[in-house]
């Protein structure tokens, strides 16, 4: 009888300390972007979409030139169009016009394209950056033990009130000072 209530006395003890362990679970919270946009890579990716951007932006800038260039021409036309030579400067400015019309579909599909490749190399570029910080993160959870990070600059967390910040945690699994 002894033993009986003995073993239900240290049952009923566990059954409450596992209650009260797993009712404290370890929260903690950092700013993803931060530590995103603090890591080596995502500079470089910064530096390198900064030189494609700049790249695109100078064949724009050619084509507008040109642009410029059939609009100065039709004008300087038009301004000397007289009696005399009319049927032929109008002949001349339906051919600028046209010319014109080609080369601004042009400049629009090249901005298009120009901003479809930039979108295309910044998810190539920040896809293994993001699947690093995922890593860290969760290395950083298993290690220390939590059962929830949030993040904080996302505003996926609405309301934190304590928890640790492993911000810096993650950082230094990352190698950023």
């Amino acid at each position: 009888m002894k033993n009986l209530v003995k073993g239900a006395v240290l049952a009923v003890g566990l059954f409450a300390g596992l209650q009260i362990a797993s009712a404290q679970q370890k929260i903690g919270h950092l700013n993803a972007d931060e530590v995103f946009q603090a890591t080596a890579e995502f500079k470089a990716a910064q530096e390198q979409l900064k030189t494609l951007g700049e790249t695109k932006q100078k064949e724009l800038d050619g084509m507008i030139a040109e642009l410029q260039k059939k609009q100065k021409e039709a004008d300087e036309l038009m301004n000397n169009q007289s009696p005399a030579n009319k049927a032929e400067t109008e002949t001349k400015l339906q051919a600028l016009g046209q010319e014109f019309q080609q080369l601004q579909t042009r400049v629009q599909e090249v901005q298009k394209v120009a901003q479809d490749d930039v979108r295309k190399k910044e998810q190539e570029l920040m896809t293994p950056i993001q699947s690093k910080l995922m890593t860290a993160i969760n290395s950083v959870a298993k290690e220390k033990g939590y059962a929830y990070i949030f993040d904080i600059g996302s505003g996926a967390a609405v309301y934190y009130d304590g928890g640790e910040d492993v911000t810096a945690d993650v950082k230094a699994k990352l190698g950023i000072k």
